[in-house]
């Protein structure tokens, strides 16, 4: 056992209490800046943006996020559950394994009812409707069976007459389908954030007390600015309408705000609160493992394969802009792998 480490309920670190307060605003400013950019710069009239900045941003947040659950979810998640704080039977079994797994389980389960319910609830009207909601303009495919669906429609007579007919009143059609989409997107990025809120309040509590502060402190501007970026980037991707303009901004606000609230509730219970001591080296290690698994399924799912494997749009594009987006999605997954060294 490790004869440096603090197994008790005492607190954590009392130096640099001026740098720890900063550290609320330093990191509020970079996470805020990080998520909301791409938000806002998507909708700004007078910021012009170009698109391949937008590309950027997004395939480069893809890898980030995937290398966060991997790097810095999975990999503290074995080492919580695996400390020599926590009793020989926490060490019989892969419980971190075993929470991620289930975590991934339980989100694809999740995603599976919210998705057949939606679709059932637009059969019932009379829509057909991509279970993802991609079909609205959305800036992925779902995958071939969509466009099937579609030449079904245009190759049927009758159906073309109703397409003719609801052309006639597109306000009643059209919100249907976005309501639907709506929910399917908003579901997506939920489970998204929620895994990245988990995460940034647990390093937030962790920065406040750890005696490593200084180079972690560097780490995590650099490192919630990057997560930032990525969220942002699938929140500025929302094909919602003006009336729920604000659920991205809303996402992106949350965020910004959770590692600070992290920090400044660490300093506040910094006295009684020991990273290090079993209590919190099993709360942390559930969590990480739970966060993994999220962020897994959800790289690997929704950015990997929707935006990659089942985008028509991505396999019929050029080798070089293929090339050019997969190279941005290994870029931010590098550098954020590589912040794994320090924190």
């Amino acid at each position: 056992m490790d004869t440096d480490i603090n197994c008790g309920s005492g607190g954590g670190s009392q130096t640099k209490t001026s740098l720890r307060i900063l550290s609320i605003f330093v990191i509020l400013i970079g996470s805020m800046s990080g998520a909301l950019f791409p938000v806002l710069a998507r909708r700004s009239s007078w910021l012009h943006v170009p698109k391949g900045v937008f590309d950027f941003a997004k395939y480069f947040g893809s890898g980030v996020i995937i290398a966060t659950a991997f790097i810095h979810l999975l990999s503290p998640g074995l080492d919580e559950l695996g400390s020599d704080c926590l009793s020989p039977a926490w060490k019989e079994y892969p419980y971190a394994l075993a929470l991620c797994l289930l975590s991934i389980f339980s989100i694809f389960i999740v995603e599976l009812i919210a998705f057949r319910w939606g679709t059932s609830k637009l059969a019932k009207i009379g829509m057909v409707h991509d279970a993802h909601g991609h079909d609205h303009g959305s800036h992925a495919a779902h995958g071939p069976e969509s466009n099937y669906v579609q030449s079904s429609k245009i190759a049927d007579k009758d159906q073309s007459l109703d397409i003719e007919e609801t052309a006639q009143a597109p306000e009643h059609v059209h919100s249907h389908g976005f309501e639907d989409s709506i929910t399917t997107q908003i579901i997506g990025v939920g489970i998204l954030e929620f895994g990245v809120l988990l995460h940034s309040f647990l390093i937030g509590l962790t920065l406040a007390v750890t005696d490593d502060f200084k180079v972690l402190f560097v780490v995590l501007v650099f490192h919630q600015t990057f997560e930032g970026l990525g969220v942002g980037s699938r929140l500025a991707y929302l094909d919602i309408p003006k009336r729920f303009y604000w659920v991205p901004i809303l996402g992106g606000v949350l965020y910004g705000i959770t590692t600070p609230v992290g920090i400044a509730i660490g300093l506040g219970i910094r006295t009684t609160y020991n990273p290090d001591g079993t209590t919190a080296s099993i709360v942390s290690g559930v969590l990480d493992s739970l966060s993994a698994g999220i962020l897994i399924y959800t790289g690997l799912v929704e950015l990997f394969a929707h935006e990659f494997l089942f985008n028509k749009e991505m396999m019929n594009s050029s080798n070089g802009r293929l090339a050019y987006s997969v190279s941005c999605m290994c870029l931010g997954c590098g550098l954020m792998a590589l912040l794994g060294k320090w924190a």
